[in-house]
């Protein structure tokens, strides 16, 4: 890293003899990457964060279409063989050249036990080494899709981790002393000059970087303000150039603020509620012996219970849009005709819990995180409020994203009842599909995020057979087809996808993506 080291020394000198030449950007959220590891989470803080650093083979634009990265171009040789050839001359941030050796170790540990990404490379059985700068991706079945599947997909340094001794990834919420949790080496357009986990990280452009920078950057500075009052006024103050995570409440005020603007637009990511489906009975219930959820006729009693234009237009403030489906707009198997949630009803919500047995209501636990999305607590807060009017009181436990997902992950743990969100990587309802609610499969990775338990062998074969279907047309049947049946189902309760709000300074220039990433290499500052 000797590189980067000469590189901050040099920035250093360039702002004590000219502080206005150097192009130092500052931004903050309200919470910290929970790991380097780019293999340790599917959070899209964090994924966004590292992709800053770690670099797939295809990656996405500022419109989410695909574009070459470390591969130049790729052909689908035959129905179950993808060929990439890479980029020639491409070298780590530790100056190690990038060689096919580094894809296939990447693949081995991006699908080891401990890799939250798994899923989304479970299609691959193999990668084959051509040339040094040739590979091939072989897949169990045909799958049109894979291309857009492993644009998430970060290279690791065979060498590096070796050299280091690098172990398997580890979930966030685990202690680990890794060295890949704590140190990061990639290809990208930055490197980590200096890191304070949960206050501050630094980050410099990396000068051997293969692409050409759009930013402007000398240096990055990423904070952790977790205090919402504190993190606007650092903005307003000039403290910060930026704030990924704006608190709603805050939105009219920081756009009366001098200097600074409200950077606004529509999100992939869908917001929904879900159930344990699987336990004998609920933990934290009053109901013994039993799992209310198991019935349908309760899931769909919570549903119709709970009034989302209300949560839209109140607790959201407006910027979000009510959702039937576990996806939105801008999602391959998305169509508005089916986008039709069940009426806000609770007196028929009330007669279905009768008719499932339980007409007193019944109590139980809803877990929720209160520093993840948009106004979650409030959310699950309004949630709680609707239910007790059919009878089921809750138990409200908010906690930090890392104990709330540490939680969930956790199959020991899990939740009766929860609050989640979720951006299909992809931009494909299969990938919503096969992490949420598809049956739960060790093997082969399908229902990681399936944290209820739900089952369903009607949904196992459309996902099946969608993965399997070459014609678009045909497949985009199937995977609607799956949303509905899902929804119907009610396996889950999805509430809204919420709107992206971002504030900066008026000298910054950005770039904003529906699916929530924030990339330092559109930065500009003027």
């Amino acid at each position: 890293m000797k590189t980067i080291a000469a590189l901050l020394v040099a920035i250093a000198l360039l702002a004590e003899a000219d502080p206005a030449c150097a192009k130092v950007f500052r931004w903050a959220s309200d919470a910290d990457v929970a790991s380097l590891d780019p293999y340790s989470g599917l959070e899209m803080f964090q994924v966004s964060f590292l992709a800053n650093i770690y670099e797939p083979l295809v990656r996405r634009d500022p419109e989410l279409q695909l574009e070459p990265a470390l591969a130049t171009s790729w052909t689908q040789e035959g129905p179950l063989v993808w060929r990439f050839h890479l980029r020639h001359g491409v070298k780590f941030q530790d100056g190690s050249p990038f060689t096919a050796d580094d894809v296939r170790f990447s693949f081995h540990r991006a699908t080891a036990d401990g890799s939250q990404i798994a899923l989304a490379l479970s299609a691959i059985q193999q990668v084959r080494r051509i040339d040094d700068e040739t590979i091939e991706l072989v897949t169990t079945t045909p799958d049109p899709t894979l291309p857009q599947e492993i644009a998430g997909w970060g290279m690791m340094s065979k060498a590096w981790c070796e050299q280091n001794a690098v172990g398997e990834a580890r979930p966030p919420g685990e202690d680990s002393s890794d060295f890949a949790a704590t140190h990061a080496n990639g290809t990208g357009p930055f490197a980590i000059a200096t890191r304070d986990p949960g206050n501050e990280t630094d980050l410099v452009p990396y000068p051997g970087w293969w692409d050409q920078p759009r930013h402007n950057l000398d240096r990055a500075v990423f904070r952790r303000i977790a205090d919402d009052a504190a993190r606007v006024a650092a903005l307003e103050a000039g403290e910060v150039d930026m704030l990924y995570s704006v608190p709603p409440q805050s939105t009219d005020t920081l756009a009366l603020s001098p200097h600074v603007r409200i950077v606004h637009g529509p999100e992939l990511r869908t917001i929904f509620l879900g159930f344990d489906q699987a336990s004998a009975s609920l933990a934290g219930s009053n109901i013994k012996g039993r799992n209310p959820f198991k019935d349908r006729r309760v899931r769909e009693a919570f549903a119709r219970a709970i009034d989302e234009d209300a949560i839209a237009a109140k607790v959201m403030r407006g910027l979000a849009t009510p959702a039937a489906l576990l996806v939105g707009p801008g999602v391959a198997g998305f169509a508005p005709a089916l986008n039709r949630r069940l009426p806000y009803d609770p007196v028929a919500a009330e007669s279905l819990l009768a008719e499932a047995g339980y007409p007193h209501g019944f109590a139980l636990a809803m877990d929720c995180p209160n520093d993840r999305y948009i106004n979650d607590e409030a959310i699950c807060q309004a949630v709680a409020a609707m239910l007790v009017k059919i009878g089921v009181t809750v138990q409200l436990h908010a906690q930090s994203r890392a104990a709330f997902f540490g939680q969930l992950l956790d199959a020991g743990v899990g939740s009766s009842f929860y609050l989640l969100g979720w951006t299909a990587t992809t931009h494909d309802a299969y990938d919503t599909l096969l992490n949420l609610a598809a049956t739960r499969s060790d093997a082969t990775h399908a229902g990681t995020f399936n944290i209820g338990g739900y089952s369903n062998g009607d949904l196992d074969l459309l996902l099946a057979q969608s993965q399997a279907e070459m014609s678009p047309e045909k497949r985009l049947a199937l995977l609607r087809r799956a949303l509905v049946l899902v929804r119907d189902d009610v396996a889950y309760i999805p509430l809204h996808q919420q709107d992206l709000v971002w504030a900066a300074r008026d000298d910054v220039e950005l770039v904003q993506r529906p699916d929530d990433s924030f990339a330092l290499r559109y930065v500009r500052m003027k």
